[in-house]
């Protein structure tokens, strides 16, 4: 019974850095490592994995000294039996889900975040998820600006995102491509980060999501609800979810934000005149950069993969004003149809572009630069 107390001791101590391994900004305490806060990164998930061990020991030896070596009998001798073993179980699902990366919309899930750390890279000294800028070539430069398509959201490999083929395509003697794409990126804010992009471009590919549109929507009165994440859970469900590894995977698994809710709003943006005039104001930011660098401009449009047609009738009127602008609009919709629906996209929990598109899109934007 004595090596059972010492045990339920050590379980105590255990506590306190349970605390603060897993509450840590309950006390104001941040840790400090590459990819915070958007990660735990590995050396802390080590850290949890050895905690979850330690605690697992202790408790099997309380079992082992207060119940099968004690010879105990009764009820709460035969409900711990049935509890430790599923206790035991749960905490080693949980160490393994902290180690299985799987790609979601954006990086709100445990198990993209670390599908992140593993594959996001190489990041360049400018925050982009791509190469570091040549040095004094004579080579044509060509920046691709966009959101999470551009970036290559889902795909752990560049070689298969559409920049790079392009490079690929255009001769990598001869041209350069940097890509600039970021995750949620808008339109202005793509406009900010191509003006402060130490390369002067000879080619400006922009590329487009009918989300783009979103900022200026809000500012002009759309609301987009029920798209905010966890915001389906309460209390003590909340937490659990939100800081273990294996609730969090079950989580999102399950279906949550509704499409047809962000359709509804895309549809609306795209039909007001003020939001649409305010959208055409920031493109006109990208349009006056591409004329002072005298830059050729193309725009490639990726369409809501599942909703080609309604897609393309959204940003049909921005394809024209670029167009009238002189940008050459490079559309997929065609080609996307002829795409099985699977390799469409990186996942079944993950709506970016795949592999297919991305060959699609440097196959349009080749053709029609060539």
């Amino acid at each position: 019974m004595s090596k059972a107390i010492t045990s339920i001791i050590r379980l105590a101590l255990l506590a306190v850095l349970f605390v603060f391994l897993f509450y840590p900004d309950k006390f104001h305490v941040t840790f400090g490592y590459p990819g915070f806060p958007q990660s735990d990164s590995f050396y802390i998930r080590l850290t949890k994995t050895m905690f979850w061990l330690l605690f697992v020991i202790e408790i099997l030896r309380i079992f082992y000294y207060g119940v099968v070596k004690s010879k105990a009998k009764g009820l709460v001798a035969n409900v711990v039996t049935l509890i430790v073993p599923l206790v035991v179980v749960l905490i080693f699902l949980e160490i393994i889900f902290m180690y299985i990366p799987q790609s979601h919309e954006g990086v709100l899930s445990k198990a993209s975040q670390i599908w992140w750390e593993k594959y996001w890279n190489p990041v360049n000294a400018q925050g982009y998820r791509d190469k570091e800028i040549e040095a004094g070539t004579n080579k044509t430069k060509v920046l691709v600006i966009g959101d999470s398509f551009a970036a290559g959201h889902g795909l752990e490999s560049l070689d298969d995102r559409f920049s790079d083929q392009l490079e690929n395509k255009l001769g990598k003697d001869k041209y350069v491509v940097y890509n600039l794409g970021v995750s949620g990126s808008d339109t202005r804010d793509e406009a900010r980060r191509l003006m402060e992009f130490p390369v002067k471009p000879d080619v400006i590919v922009l590329q487009y999501f009918p989300n783009d549109i979103e900022k200026a929507a809000r500012e002009n009165g759309q609301t987009l609800t029920g798209a905010e994440p966890y915001n389906d859970l309460h209390g003590p469900w909340a937490t659990l979810v939100k800081r273990f590894y294996l609730p969090n995977f079950v989580y999102w698994q399950l279906p949550h934000a509704s499409f047809s809710t962000f359709e509804d709003f895309v549809q609306k943006s795209y039909t007001d005149s003020t939001v649409l005039n305010a959208h055409f104001r920031d493109l006109n930011q990208m349009l006056a950069y591409r004329d002072s660098t005298k830059a050729k401009m193309y725009a490639v449009f990726v369409p809501f993969l599942f909703q080609l047609d309604k897609s393309a009738k959204y940003t049909r009127p921005v394809e024209d004003y670029l167009k009238v602008h002189g940008v050459k609009v490079v559309t997929l919709t065609d080609g996307i149809r002829k795409i099985e629906d699977k390799a469409r996209v990186v996942g079944k929990n993950d709506g970016h572009a795949g592999a297919a598109v991305n060959a699609l899109m440097a196959e349009r934007v080749y053709g029609v630069m060539k």
